[in-house]
């Protein structure tokens, strides 16, 4: 078997490390011993775009705010799913997943990164949230294992009552909020019907329609 070869590591800001590890044509992204994601397993991922993207429907230049760059699957999912007009902010809080993916990784982001749609931020997406009111039809977050802070704690404070109102606050009406876990969360839905939103709890694969582990996508109408 192809031995693991670690490529590269990073510092995540409040603290742990990322490393980011190559198995022939197969990369893996670790914090301390949890995979937070594997090139590989993007079913879920991509159900994060594709289910908002048929859930809006065909609104005018859709504008869309995405927490977490990862290794692209729903970056290149939405521009997939919405129109040529939609305009796609990407946050990412690591500058070096950033460089990873114009470096070792660049075959899985298929020049994505280059789309003139696409404005990615060096940048906290809490900061984005609270910054624009009413500036977003769909904000999707994959920043962690689910609404619980593994990978930063004080990612915890997007999944808070503080966070869900200023996420709330920066959606246009008939918006929607979209989260991913990798397990359920009943005291997050709880959350987030509190904060006023109607929630769809679907349930997904890793794989897809191949199968893989189960996983969760919130889409939580404002």
């Amino acid at each position: 078997m192809i031995p693991w070869e670690v490529l590269d590591t990073a510092d995540v800001p409040g603290g742990g490390t990322l490393r980011l590890k190559r198995r022939g044509g197969e990369f893996s992204i670790m914090l301390g011993a949890t995979e937070l994601m594997n090139s590989r397993l993007s079913g879920s991922e991509v159900a994060l775009a594709t289910l908002v993207a048929e859930r809006l429907g065909q609104r005018a230049r859709p504008a869309v705010l995405i927490g977490g760059l990862g290794m692209g699957f729903t970056l290149r999912a939405a521009l997939d799913a919405f129109g040529a007009d939609a305009r796609i902010t990407v946050a990412e809080l690591v500058p070096a997943v950033v460089a990873w993916a114009n470096g070792p990784m660049a075959d899985l982001f298929r020049g994505c990164l280059d789309d003139p749609r696409v404005d990615v931020r060096v940048a906290d997406v809490g900061a984005l949230v609270r910054d624009g009111r009413a500036a977003y039809d769909a904000v999707l977050l994959d920043v962690d294992n689910g609404p619980d802070g593994l990978t930063r704690p004080a990612n915890d404070a997007l999944y808070g009552a503080a966070g869900l109102a200023a996420t709330r606050a920066s959606l246009r009406p008939g918006g929607l909020l979209a989260v991913w876990s990798s397990a359920p969360s009943p005291a997050f839905v709880r959350r987030l019907r509190k904060a006023g939103f109607a929630v769809e709890e679907v349930p997904v694969r890793a794989n897809g329609a191949r199968g893989g582990a189960r996983h969760v996508v919130w889409i939580a109408g404002r």
